[in-house]
């Protein structure tokens, strides 16, 4: 048999084949997908049948448009006959991207460019005459019949005023970049405005190719600072006016969607705290607002994206009030119908509503916390169906009249396999793909299962895996090395096909090493209560927890307590980091990633959720920050971060740094040139995880 290598996981030797994503055609007998011709390099928006899997015929492709040589993505018009194709598509952060946008119409088959510039989010107006996509900070509007275009703001600038797409924290945290949005009718837009003038600018140096580095500077508001000044406006497409609408005390709008009736947009609010949200209705007849309903918590509130009209716009709405995620049904003034979900269960993904037949469609653990199941139940919470529910993880892709879903299943010891299902019944019509191949392929390698189980943990049962050489021998004695992320509603304990994570901790299983993972306090899927409690004090009862469930499988019989050993990425450094200075009795080696060092230098939404601001909280902040004890470093500490990593500042790790040098502490560290949070490019993973082998080798 084969071992693992560090080069074969990072180029992609153990890849699953995926579907390339499908989009149901309105009909809702057949869909479409984006297709590369891997030799000419050109592209095209391919109908398959659902019935049969057949390709249909091809609706558009780059060899008939020479002014278009391939495009990455693409989005259909709501009448079908025009589609918005994306060529020349470049990152700015996690989400946001610029690109060369053009409409093409089906009829007849050409192809309008919207901007010579490189542009954001464009948009098709509901009667596909127009589109609306943001330049440089300012929204504008093409009218595709005449192809003349207008600029509807004014006022946008750098790192000042942004009109309809998001600042970097909402982003970041909130999940959005797109922040306007047409109407039913395409009469109106509404959109938001973010004014940084007085948010505090971060820069961060960009060391390139050039003789000199380049400051990279843009607004991000740490813990405790300025947020930018958030407005909702209107722009009447007839009038070609904005009116601001006043919504009160609104801190954060974390989300805008209108409803089907063209004149009312619902809004969602939030104060600065997060624990009081409300969902707003604006009459844009009168520009009046009133509540539809309010959600408050004692910790904080989720954005989540369940809301969803129906025809006649009663809605449904997801909320942990009763202790765990479920859905409820609300009549169009906020009046509560009824809850539609219950259980100690979470649902984990709603998919929607089938109006013809009362159907919702979501994802759940009703079938335990580390596996999903696919669900169906009518409006009122009776006649629940279980669609798709094998032990492992199952997630579902409907077609747009809900008549049929593509289930992708995958568990620790399956690969993805794709299958199409009725949507009434969840009945299998046919099996559309899997990866026996990689079954095959891995079949010749060093590969130990995952051993899923609890772990009896400051009195919670928490979800742990471990994985064993495959020829363990319970008379020897082998060193542990510990893995998790460990944050607010996280999970790494999942029943799911291999990440590459896994692959490399496989390749250590094979080189003698036990790996365990425990999901502890503040990860998901287990109701509010076990998430939330570590509110106002993030990274100290999950540090506790790591170390005791440390301390506890170090009694295990085979595991070597003088060789244990933790490591993570982002929140899952900081935790390692912190586990290796407190549980210096118990880890002896630590591999912090991207590590956050003190809450105080990361971003206003994520921390202030759960930790409140440094001048409410300063314990809170301070008492779990590892740069303000580094005298308790006894064991080995390998220390990495990107220099340019926009989310996470390198400024953590620089301060880690010189706290343990002033406290005259020995360590490793890697600096990755101008590599963000992810650090990755070229060689670099490679590179990067024989760094953190060899550490380990030599330290474990």
């Amino acid at each position: 048999t084969h071992q693992i290598t560090v080069e074969e996981i990072y180029q992609g030797a153990f890849r699953t084949q995926g579907l390339e994503a499908l989009r149901s055609m309105k009909s809702g007998e057949q869909y479409t997908v984006l297709h590369r011709n891997r030799i000419t390099g050109s592209t095209s928006v391919d109908a398959y049948d659902y019935k049969t899997l057949e390709k249909v015929k091809t609706i558009v492709s780059s060899v008939d448009l020479p002014e278009v040589q391939n495009f990455s993505k693409y989005e259909f018009t709501k009448d079908e006959k025009k589609i918005l194709l994306a060529t020349e598509v470049e990152p700015i952060f996690r989400r946001s991207t610029l690109g060369v946008y053009y409409v093409y119409d089906v009829a007849s088959k050409t192809a309008t460019k919207i901007s010579d510039n490189k542009i954001q989010e464009p948009s098709i107006s509901p009667n596909g005459k127009q589109v609306a996509y943001v330049s440089e900070n300012n929204i504008y509007i093409i009218d595709l019949t005449t192809n003349e275009t207008r600029q509807i703001t004014q006022d946008g600038e750098k790192n000042k005023i942004i009109n309809g797409v998001t600042d970097w924290v909402y982003e970041e945290e909130f999940s959005f970049v797109k922040a306007f949005e047409w109407n039913a009718d395409g009469s109106k837009i509404a959109f938001l405005r973010f004014d940084e003038t007085n948010v505090p600018e971060f820069s961060m140096d960009v060391y390139g190719t050039d003789l000199y580095p380049k400051p990279h500077v843009f607004k991000y508001p740490k813990a405790g600072e300025d947020n930018a000044i958030v407005s909702l406006h209107l722009f009447d497409i007839k009038k070609g006016s904005a009116t601001a609408i006043d919504l009160g005390e609104a801190y954060y709008i974390p989300r805008i969607k209108w409803m089907n009736d063209k004149n009312t947009l619902s809004v969602q609010t939030i104060n600065r705290h997060q624990n009081h949200l409300k969902l707003q209705a604006v009459n844009t007849s009168d520009n009046s607002v009133s509540v539809l309903l309010e959600e408050t918590d004692k910790a904080y509130v989720d954005i989540t994206d369940k809301l969803t009209f129906l025809s006649d716009d009663s809605f449904i709405w997801s909320s942990e009030r009763d202790g765990y995620n479920h859905l409820y049904l609300y009549a169009a003034d906020g009046t509560l119908l009824n809850q539609i979900t219950k259980g100690a269960w979470e649902v984990t993904s709603y998919y929607g509503y089938d109006q013809n037949e009362d159907r919702i469609y979501y994802q759940s653990t009703e079938n335990g916390s580390i596996n999903r199941g696919v669900y169906s139940v009518d409006s009122s919470g009776s006649d629940k169906k279980a669609l798709a529910t094998t032990e492992g993880t199952n997630r579902a892709d409907f077609n747009a009249d809900f008549t049929f879903f593509i289930n992708t299943f995958s568990s620790a010891s399956v690969p993805n396999m794709y299958t199409l299902h009725k949507a009434l019944n969840g009945k299998k019509i046919k099996d559309i793909r899997d990866n026996n191949g990689l079954l095959t392929k891995l079949e010749g390698y060093d590969l130990s299962e995952k051993e899923f189980s609890t772990i009896a943990i400051n009195g919670n049962d928490l979800n742990m895996y471990m994985i064993k050489p495959k020829d363990f021998d319970p008379s020897k004695k082998y060193p542990l090395l510990m893995y998790q992320y460990s944050g607010p509603g996280s999970q790494n304990v999942s029943n799911s096909w291999n990440s590459a994570n896994d692959y490399w901790h496989q390749m250590l299983v094979s080189e003698g090493y036990i790996v365990a993972c425990v999901d502890g306090r503040g990860t998901g899927f287990k109701g509010s209560d076990f998430k939330k409690v570590t509110y106002m004090n993030l990274v100290k009862y999950e540090t506790e927890d790591q170390i005791a469930a440390a301390a506890k499988l170090s009694e295990l019989p085979y595991i070597d307590e003088e060789r244990t050993g933790i490591w993570g990425w982002s929140f899952g450094g900081h935790m390692s980091t912190n586990c290796l200075l407190k549980g210096n009795e118990v880890f002896e080696t630590a591999i912090a990633v991207a590590p956050v060092t003190s809450w105080r230098f990361y971003d206003t939404i994520y921390t202030e959720r759960f930790m409140r601001t440094p001048a409410e909280n300063p314990g809170g902040y301070d008492d779990n920050s590892p740069f303000n004890y580094p005298e308790l470093l006894k064991g080995n500490y390998l220390l990495i971060h990107g220099s340019g990593d926009d989310n996470v500042h390198v400024q953590n790790s620089m301060r880690m740094i010189e706290a343990l040098i002033q406290a005259n502490k020995q360590f490793d560290w890697a600096i990755y040139p101008d590599k963000n949070h992810g650090i990755y490019g070229g060689n670099t993973r490679i590179q990067l995880f024989n760094k953190m082998t060899n550490f380990l080798k030599s330290n474990l």
